[in-house]
């Protein structure tokens, strides 16, 4: 569990409510309240009421990289019925659980770490509006297609230096299915 998933752990037990687990058998009791967690990334708290929230958003897709006209693209796809038509124009940051393959003594294991890269990476342009005279007759956004994201290029130039400062392009392989830039963020 995160640090902050930690906390939202002690908070609730700070106030009377009790873990289970959600894989067991539970022996609830009348008056009291519970809470249990799932994937290392949800907690759920009952007594009274129940709750879940989330947001629209860009989710990579499980192949992202994406290049089209000397542009790297991000492939994503919307999670959420989100307005989209607003995510054009702005800068984008990447936050969320990544995978991690590792090797340790011949044997390999996967874990996950939570992520969150503070400094906008992306941005879903638009055409400027002289060059799309019918933007203002009404613009229907296809997800597919126009919320694909742009790396910004000073990444590229600042990944390129640490690329070959820390001799990562070495370890970056060919069948990798997102951006090495991406992934070095």
């Amino acid at each position: 569990m995160g640090v902050r998933d930690d906390e939202a752990k002690k908070r609730l037990q700070k106030v009377g409510y009790e873990q289970v687990v959600e894989r067991e058998d539970w022996k609830l009791e009348a008056g009291k309240r519970y809470f249990l967690t799932r994937n290392h990334s949800t907690i759920v708290a009952f007594a009274i009421v129940g709750a879940h929230t989330d947001s629209p958003c860009l989710k990579l897709k499980p192949v992202s990289e994406v290049k089209k006209a000397g542009y790297l693209e991000v492939g994503v796809q919307t999670y959420g019925g989100g307005l989209w038509h607003t995510w054009f124009d702005r800068d984008l940051t990447v936050a969320g659980r990544a995978m991690i393959r590792e090797e340790k003594g011949g044997s390999v294991s996967y874990s996950h770490r939570l992520v969150r890269i503070e400094e906008p990476i992306m941005r879903v342009p638009t055409l400027a509006s002289h060059l799309d005279r019918g933007v203002n007759d009404g613009f229907k956004v296809n997800t597919q297609s126009h919320l694909l994201p742009v790396l910004a290029t000073s990444v590229k130039v600042e990944l390129n230096k640490e690329f070959a400062e820390n001799g990562l392009a070495e370890k970056t392989t060919n069948k990798s299915r997102h951006h090495a830039f991406l992934l070095q963020v």
